[in-house]
């Protein structure tokens, strides 16, 4: 689904509204019948006993139950609830209703699913956002759901919530019901989250999609019409590499019997391909804890603001895509080739608009991503006017992501049309020098896939006999990095580092 037609066709199934607007503006109140259920008892950890009763002897041993305290599992996830009511006039009565009404049908029940198939112990709690400690580390995973307008945040609290996300936290919203009030509503409340950072469909070659059920398509059901299959749609803002927020505009519905019940004014995927999905999303959230909390500092440049004299300077190229996923990755880099090299390189962070002039400043560029981007013409031009000019473009896809991986080479055959990426030969000068290097060694998650790929796999552009474009569909960016991040197919840290010396020491010298 990483090419153009299968992101079209999710893009005009679900964000289109054509198959998903479930009610339009305007239309009468939704009863949601998955809200009617009332929540399991809570276990009453008893366990059965002979005692005797405080009566005179002689008596006759009676069997009572007595309460057994048992260590309550740890919690997973936080399921946010809005306090507060207002009144509404329902059916010519004044009724009061809550201002946000949720269900924990669908948490409760894959939470269950989830310990069972996983072999862990977690547990949900209900939560508030003004009650909540705000630490990832007691609660990894907040979670919200509902079929009407989610309420707006406070700035102050969009503020915590983003503190809360880049310490590590992981936000699922997931609409009930697959309800446009609820999705248009949460949608507006993720951009003001994230003003810069996209909310976007994810390709369907992550983790969310393979890293415990390997999901290629999924069954849904709107009304009471039949089953479509499609392949699974999710949308995530990303910090770095992992999806940060996760938001489903169909419902990811784990607890209703959609076959046999099927809610008019609804759209719902299948209950035992929304449970495969929600332990996904789950297996990913705890293999990301510490990769995530990783970027809760951020990397400075001690010499951003100095002007730049004879000193090497990358620019990192911002395009429509997730165009920074490893922002601690030149900086280690850097720091490694001003160790190893006599290169004199200044710790600077510059980014570089295709579209601007200011390109032509820098003798290399560097990009990466992780999902489809595309260049505007005017970026295709300067960029192949710079690549004419001996400017050197290196490029990697972040984690190995196979969609910006087809997206790099549609866009660089656009900028040089005649021109053909090639596998870059073992006795270029690029593998000669400061490192001499024959074999690499690659993550566990490429070992797994390619267990005898030992030789570097970069592929390269030639203008007048020297290297213009060198791109690794290996990520180099996560192994320089220096951040475990189980799903990165990629390099690993040491032999990233030093391929990335040499790279960016041929790309100077030649």
């Amino acid at each position: 689904m990483s090419g153009k037609t299968g992101r079209a066709l999710l893009i005009g199934l679900v964000a289109g509204a054509v198959l998903f607007s479930a009610a339009p503006a305007g239309a009468d109140r939704f009863e949601n019948p998955k809200a009617q259920l009332p929540p399991r008892a809570k276990p009453q950890r008893r366990s059965a006993g002979e005692s005797l009763p405080p009566l005179p002897l002689p008596a006759t041993p009676l069997r009572r139950s007595e309460r057994k305290r048992q260590p309550a599992p740890p919690a997973l996830v936080g399921m946010i609830t809005f306090s507060g009511s207002r009144f509404v006039i329902h059916n010519g009565r004044r009724v009061a209703e809550e201002v946000f009404p949720t269900t924990q049908i669908d948490i409760e029940r894959l939470t269950s699913f989830a310990n069972h198939r996983l072999g862990i112990r977690y547990r949900f709690v209900a939560t508030s956002l003004k009650n909540f400690s705000w630490d990832p580390v007691e609660l990894p995973l907040l979670y919200i759901t509902g079929w009407t307008p989610m309420p707006r945040l406070s700035d102050q609290m969009l503020q915590k919530l983003r503190r809360y996300i880049y310490d590590g936290g992981t936000l699922v919203v997931h609409a009930q019901c697959g309800r446009k009030e609820f999705v248009d509503s949460a949608r507006r409340e993720i951009a003001r989250l994230f003003p810069d950072r996209p909310l976007a469909p994810i390709d369907t070659d992550s983790p969310l999609f393979r890293s415990y059920f390997h999901i290629t398509h999924m069954r849904v059901r709107k009304d009471d019409r039949p089953f479509r299959s499609m392949p699974p749609y999710l949308e995530a803002v990303y910090i770095g590499c992992r999806p940060a927020v996760i938001f489903s505009p169909i419902d990811l519905n784990c607890g209703w019997d959609v076959v046999r019940h099927p809610i008019k004014g609804g759209i719902l995927y299948h209950q035992d391909d929304a449970l495969a999905l929600g332990v996904n999303v789950v297996t990913c959230a705890l293999a990301n804890l510490k990769y995530a909390r990783a970027f809760a500092t951020e990397k400075i440049y001690h010499q951003q603001e100095d002007k730049t004299r004879d000193q090497l300077v990358i620019g990192q190229i911002r395009h429509n895509g997730d165009w920074d996923p490893t922002p601690h990755g030149l900086p280690n880099l850097m720091k490694y080739l001003a160790s190893h090299t006599t290169l004199n390189v200044q710790f600077k962070r510059v980014t570089v608009d295709l579209a601007d002039d200011k390109a032509f400043e820098h003798p290399v560029l560097y990009m990466t991503g992780l999902r489809d981007f595309k260049f505007t013409p005017a970026e295709v031009a300067h960029l192949r006017a710079y690549l004419a000019s001996g400017g050197v473009l290196v490029a990697d896809a972040a984690a190995g992501r196979r969609a910006f991986d087809a997206a790099f080479r549609r866009e660089i055959k656009r900028v040089l049309p005649e021109a053909e990426l090639k596998p870059i030969p073992l006795n270029s000068p690029l593998f000669e020098a400061p490192f001499k290097i024959r074999t690499v060694d690659y993550t566990e998650a490429v070992k797994a896939m390619q267990p005898d790929l030992n030789a570097p796999s970069l592929l390269g552009i030639n203008i007048d006999d020297a290297l213009a474009v060198i791109y690794s569909p290996f990520s180099l960016g996560n192994g320089w990095e220096q951040i475990p991040y189980t799903y990165n197919l990629g390099y690993s840290d040491e032999d990233a580092l030093r391929l990335g010396v040499n790279t960016l020491v041929y790309a100077v010298t030649h």
